[in-house]
């Protein structure tokens, strides 16, 4: 008889305790976000969530999915966990957001190469502050630990979100037309999008490290580029009820040029005037550090502006006052004009 100790999965390199007591650690902040339509517990097989179909006429279903992806390097870098989270959440209800959509539920996608308890409740917890920002229930989720599969303390996420949007209520930019004016809401700072860029400005040209202060940010480096993402959704859902919004976009990768024509119908163009809206400092640091052609920059970064939102010229000072009341800052950016769906600059012309 061999004398050899079996085998386990521990032996291999995954820890069924801990992704046990992870669990037991992520449960508080999961049940923050549970909205009375949830009819599951945490550690079911699937979440379910009742949708109260009276509030609508048609209900139609709006889905997204996202990830964080190379903002999780300086995550890393620093060894910050706790907002991550927050914009893995941010970067799908944003995107059903535009179309109308109110979100309902959330549920995210955790990959790691050795699971820490401590680190997952970390991550779980932004995702939960992130949910409760946007009004959904966190319903489900899978947490894989992956050894061999990823470098010690490395980790993916990814998240998908469901809202509801009654037809008739459908936001997708047909009905925007030529006069028409344009309406921006600051973002946070990078949001989550042009870290490769990003870091190869602060990180490589730049010379500085996610721990160095600077000046011209008020913060270290590692503290600008984990400014969480912002979530717009309590901002923008009591707007749909009181004005006629003809377009909005989430201006993600690709920035303020490449995500608004993504809404504008064929005959249309929008005009911005790049002075309309206070610049942050880290854009222009970036630009300066990587010698960035201001082009680049303009289809790479938000600029300052992580929504736009498009309605009637008669309507545009009313919803700028609904914004401001509740101490939402908003920027008139620009028009739109006739044209090829595209996005023009021009300076203090709009």
């Amino acid at each position: 008889m061999s004398d050899v100790k079996g085998m386990t999965y521990a032996d291999a390199g995954v820890d069924i305790n801990a992704g046990a007591e992870a669990v037991d650690l992520m449960k508080r902040h999961v049940k923050r976000t549970f909205r009375p339509e949830v009819l599951t517990d945490l550690g079911g097989f699937g979440g379910l969530f009742a949708l109260n179909a009276a509030k609508y006429q048609d209900p139609v279903l709006a889905s997204g999915t996202d990830g964080v992806g190379t903002k999780l390097m300086v995550a890393f870098m620093v060894d910050r966990h706790d907002t991550i989270g927050i914009d893995a959440v941010a970067m799908c209800v944003n995107d059903v957001l535009v179309q109308g959509a109110e979100p309902l539920f959330f549920l995210d996608y955790l990959a790691v190469g050795k699971l820490v308890p401590e680190r997952v409740a970390d991550i779980v917890k932004g995702i939960a502050e992130g949910c409760c920002q946007a009004g959904c229930a966190l319903i489900g989720g899978e947490t894989a630990e992956m050894p061999g599969f990823y470098s010690p303390g490395e980790y993916d996420l990814a998240g998908f979100v469901v809202g509801v949007v009654d037809r008739v209520k459908i936001i997708d930019g047909s009905k925007i037309t030529a006069g028409d004016m344009v309406i921006g809401l600051p973002s946070s700072g990078l949001h989550s999008n042009g870290y490769s860029l990003a870091r190869k400005a602060l990180l490589e040209a730049g010379g500085w490290q996610v721990g160095s202060f600077v000046k011209e940010l008020g913060r270290t480096v590692g503290e600008e580029m984990l400014e969480p993402t912002r979530i717009y959704v309590r901002q923008i859902l009591p707007l749909l009820e009181k004005y006629e919004i003809r377009g909005m976009a989430h201006i993600t990768g690709g920035g303020l040029s490449e995500n608004i024509p993504r809404i504008l119908p064929a005959g249309c163009k929008v005009v911005l005037n790049p002075l309309a809206w206070p610049g942050k400092p880290v854009f222009s640091l970036i630009q300066k550090t990587g010698n960035i052609a201001v082009e680049e920059m303009n289809r790479t970064f938000n600029m300052g502006i992580g929504m736009v939102l498009v309605v009637p010229a008669a309507q545009a000072e009313a919803v700028m006052a609904d914004l401001g009341g509740r101490g939402e800052k908003a920027y008139l950016i620009g028009k739109v004009e006739q044209g090829q769906a595209v996005v023009e600059y021009r300076p203090e012309e709009v």
